[in-house]
């Protein structure tokens, strides 16, 4: 029976002791660092924003010269031709092979494209009508060049969307960077919220097992009524409760807050953090000139414009005059012996120039034209309307922070006063002049008090946080808030 009772008790010392190894102490920092390494919205961003680096990367590798070989190992053919003249079917045979290397460099500035071409081959043919055969190598070497003209650069214009679309995708995964700190800090203070409730709860249980034995005493004694007994064990139960719904409420909220940052629901973990009142000095004019200068949304509707107007640019070349020069320089040869294959040369100068005149398209061309005139407006609106909903919103931010900056020394007054008055009527409570019911009013307003200078305090580091993330300016730091990704990101763009 001594043996059981020893490994039950080594049991439980193994369970309380791997249930406080996987217990987590986290702050704010260590929380934020864990919701960007596991945020599904945070992986799906960055995965974007790789895929367009790559397409960028591609579209790069496109503008360097490009090397192709075509083979043709072997080819035969047996046709039979009818001549008119004779009245009669004639079979002409070919065996041949040949390979063809071609080495294009597309031209970044004129979006030509320059080609040096190479054709080798072998045949080995027989004609029926001639009742000849022969059997030879040639080869046509030749340097082109094609230039359109009278439109836009197209490999330019592709270049340019591209990195306007990493750029984007940069932009866009920044932003979710920033929306996640914003959500992660606000239930991280949720906790702290919480925990200062389960601590004034657990204060208020405090003071009222002191009221209840206070009061106990004085009715054994015959100070008291027994009215008061019975109402100081429904205060103490009442504040008994409080403290359990404020612990279910913590435990709640660490739940969501674990699903947000992406721990495990059967972790245990618990906030550390000391909220200290330290008024921050802003300066309204410089969040409104910086958040106007780098707010990442502002770069995302200026890559819009700039898109749409690309669009236009697209759309005004519909139907449009156009024309194409060709120019060719060569030289073929062909002869029985490989060696000799250029005794006997021939140039093949070729040039050729084509146009594509439009005549009549009904309107077509200049309704696109003036759709993508209506989008490039709608564009710039947007800018415009972004850019006044930024001050309009830092400029109610400044507004919380100076009204909150008021509340807190009322709040901190008012939580002095409260305990002062608790006290004082504390002593009362003892000596017979006072209560439960008062007392537990004077209990109450303490408690509430205390959390009104909590919320105040978490309320004026959410809104400078608010003001952090619509600035792009941090003020407590006194340095830009531009995350330092995103500067590596559009550097290594460009």
């Amino acid at each position: 029976m001594l043996r059981i009772k020893l490994l039950i008790i080594a049991i439980a010392i193994l369970i309380s002791a791997f249930d406080a190894s996987t217990q987590q102490v986290l702050t704010l920092e260590d929380a934020m660092n864990i919701a960007l390494e596991n945020s599904p919205d945070i992986k799906q961003s960055r995965i974007n924003m790789e895929q367009n680096r790559e397409y960028l990367n591609a579209q790069l590798f496109m503008l360097k010269s490009r090397f192709s070989l075509d083979v043709t190992p072997i080819e035969y053919s047996n046709t039979q031709t009818y001549n008119d003249y004779f009245s009669k079917w004639n079979t002409t045979e070919n065996i041949g092979s040949n390979g063809t290397l071609v080495i294009q460099q597309p031209i970044k500035w004129t979006d030509g494209t320059l080609s040096l071409r190479n054709k080798f081959g072998y045949q080995d043919n027989y004609s029926e009508a001639s009742n000849s055969s022969y059997t030879g190598f040639d080869n046509n070497l030749y340097l082109s060049y094609n230039q359109p003209l009278f439109t836009y650069n197209r490999t330019k214009m592709n270049l340019k969307k591209q990195e306007l679309a990493l750029e984007n995708s940069t932009l866009a995964y920044s932003i979710q960077m920033l929306s996640i700190e914003r959500l992660v800090t606000q239930a991280f203070y949720s906790i702290y919220q919480k925990q200062m409730s389960v601590r004034i709860a657990q204060e208020d249980f405090d003071n009222q097992k002191v009221s209840l034995d206070i009061i106990r005493s004085k009715v054994e004694g015959g100070l008291s009524a027994q009215e008061e007994l019975l109402q100081g064990e429904l205060n103490y139960a009442t504040s008994n409760s409080n403290l359990d719904n404020a612990k279910v409420d913590l435990e709640n909220a660490k739940d969501q807050f674990k699903k947000l940052i992406g721990v495990s629901l059967y972790d245990e973990i618990e906030i550390s953090t000391d909220i200290q009142y330290k008024p921050v000095l802003v300066d309204l004019e410089k969040a409104i000139q910086n958040g106007l200068a780098q707010r990442l949304e502002l770069n995302q509707r200026q890559i819009d414009l700039n898109n749409a107007e690309f669009d236009l640019i697209a759309t005004s070349a519909t139907n449009e005059f156009r024309g194409n020069v060709d120019l060719s320089v060569g030289i073929m040869g062909n002869n029985e012996n490989f060696a000799n294959i250029y005794d006997k040369p021939t140039k093949s100068p070729q040039v050729g120039i084509t146009f594509s005149i439009p005549i009549f398209d009904w309107g077509e061309r200049k309704a696109r034209i003036r759709a993508a005139e209506l989008e490039v407006e709608s564009r710039e609106m947007d800018i415009k309307n972004l850019e006044n909903d930024i001050v309009i919103n830092i400029r109610q931010i400044y507004r919380n922070l100076q009204n909150l900056n008021t509340q807190i020394a009322i709040a901190e007054q008012n939580e002095k006063n409260a305990q002062l008055t608790y006290e004082i009527n504390l002593e009362r409570y003892k000596n017979g002049d006072l209560t439960s019911i008062d007392l537990e009013r004077y209990q109450n307003q303490l408690s509430q008090k205390k959390m009104d200078r909590a919320n105040a305090l978490i309320n004026y580091k959410l809104e400078l946080l608010n003001l952090k993330i619509q600035s792009l300016w941090d003020f407590e730091n006194g340095s830009s808030f531009v995350p330092q990704e995103l500067q590596n990101n559009i550097k290594s763009s460009k």
